[in-house]
């Protein structure tokens, strides 16, 4: 065996932890080299020693072993060199499989494979301190150039995958950030035209007559599961069930609506309790039920209409329809009959406690917020002065009412008006 495989085999002796037959072979090599420079004994005596210094252990079984070591690092080698081409192919194949380009990479500056070099010569020196210094030295000074190409190709494929650079991964990161933070900003920026779109159709539908009510509230029936938990939907959902509450003609159907309508105005309340039209129509829907069933019934939903309406003038005090409303009730709250007033009593320790003057208080500020605002208004003020004895006042606010064109939608009290005309002139 010629020295350089000598020294090899001492080296990968050393690494692969043969022991014992590892250090024989170094000191054969040793012996070798320092009787052939003093010109001394022959090879012959040297291996006879070596030989004896093995306990046993033949020479050729490990060199066997050795070659075997050998033949498993070649094959390592090109395992790695394989899997240093692979990964490239494999990187390129993960962007084009998410739909991206992938960043053009500039040539990085690697680690040097110092770092494992240097750690073999550790190893190596902690071996020679077990089985000597010159041993140890032979050996980390045969490595050959195929080993350090074999160190060398595991390092880059190390590093091309696993020791990328931070600023890489960083720049990958944010990348894929802008990416996927666009395609949500646009996803939401679709859903929120098309909600606007919704809302604007849906509140001129609402002011419409009664076909496009209908039409206003089957869109707004076929978006329920979109936009089920923004109160913005919520509470015109349950003002398209009230104007379906107005449209009907059956009892039942008409007190089906309401119940429907409640629900999703307290939906909206219980999801915003800020929302001023979530308590609007929250009220309305109990005041179109309260025209339905008990007295009882009849109360508690009076009552939790004054709550809802309260509510919502504290949270928009300038909106001429929220005062009106609360004239409503008013007005209503003081044509209580005296068993109406003994049942709210039971039922709630004490009766809705309302008169002419506080409903007329609440008409009247209609007008100041928003003077004409509307003909039921003005009906109502006419009826409150009518009641209070205050005839000449009736007259000016049922002039005032006869102004405004006919309430077609609004029959029962369109009937009411003229009823109240034909009385104040006689």
């Amino acid at each position: 065996m010629a020295p350089t495989a000598e020294g090899k085999a001492v080296v990968l002796g050393l690494l692969a932890g043969i022991g014992a037959a590892g250090l024989t072979l170094a000191a054969v090599a040793w012996y070798r080299r320092r009787r052939e420079r003093e010109g001394g004994r022959s090879w012959a005596w040297v291996s006879a020693e070596a030989v004896s210094c093995s306990r046993g252990l033949r020479q050729a079984d490990i060199v066997d072993k050795l070659d075997g070591l050998i033949r498993g690092l070649e094959e390592l080698k090109r395992e790695v060199k394989s899997l240093k081409e692979t990964v490239p192919r494999l990187e390129k194949r993960v962007y084009r499989e998410l739909g991206q380009a992938g960043p053009a990479r500039s040539p990085q500056k690697r680690n040097s494979p110092a770092h494992t070099v240097s750690r073999k010569r550790k190893k190596s020196a902690r071996s020679s301190d077990e089985g000597g210094a010159d041993v140890g030295a032979a050996g980390q000074g045969s490595l050959s150039s195929e080993e350090v190409e074999s160190e060398k190709g595991y390092i880059t494929a190390h590093t091309d995958t696993e020791d990328e650079s931070e600023e890489d991964r960083l720049k990958h990161c944010t990348e894929n950030s802008v990416f996927e933070a666009s395609l949500k900003d646009a996803s939401e920026d679709n859903e929120t035209s098309e909600f606007d779109a919704l809302m604007q159709k849906a509140d001129q539908l609402h002011g419409s007559l009664m076909e496009e009510k209908r039409e206003g509230f089957q869109l707004l029936l076929e978006k329920k599961d979109q936009f089920w938990d923004k109160v913005e939907f919520l509470w015109r959902l349950a003002r398209a069930y009230s104007d379906m509450h107005d449209i009907a003609s059956d009892v039942e159907e008409k007190k089906n609506y309401a119940m429907i309508g409640k629900e999703f105005a307290l939906n909206a309340v219980n999801l915003s309790p800020e929302c001023a039209d979530s308590h609007m129509w929250l009220a309305i829907t109990c005041g179109h039920l309260s025209g339905y069933g008990s007295v009882q019934t009849k109360i508690k939903d009076g009552f939790l209409f004054k709550e809802h309406i309260d509510k919502a003038i504290q949270l928009r005090p300038q909106d001429p329809n929220l005062h009106y409303l609360l004239g409503r009730w008013c007005y209503a709250a003081s044509q209580l009959t005296w068993i109406e007033r003994k049942v709210a009593t039971a039922l709630f320790g004490e009766p809705p406690t309302s008169t002419i003057q506080d409903a007329l208080q609440c008409f009247l500020k209609v007008e100041e917020i928003h003077p004409r605002y509307s003909k039921a208004n003005c009906i109502y003020l006419t009826k409150c002065y009518k009641e209070l004895g205050q005839n000449t006042n009736a007259q000016t606010w049922c002039d005032m009412a006869a102004s405004f064109p006919d309430a077609v939608e609004e029959q029962e009290l369109q009937e009411e008006f003229e009823s109240l005309l034909s009385v104040l002139k006689q």
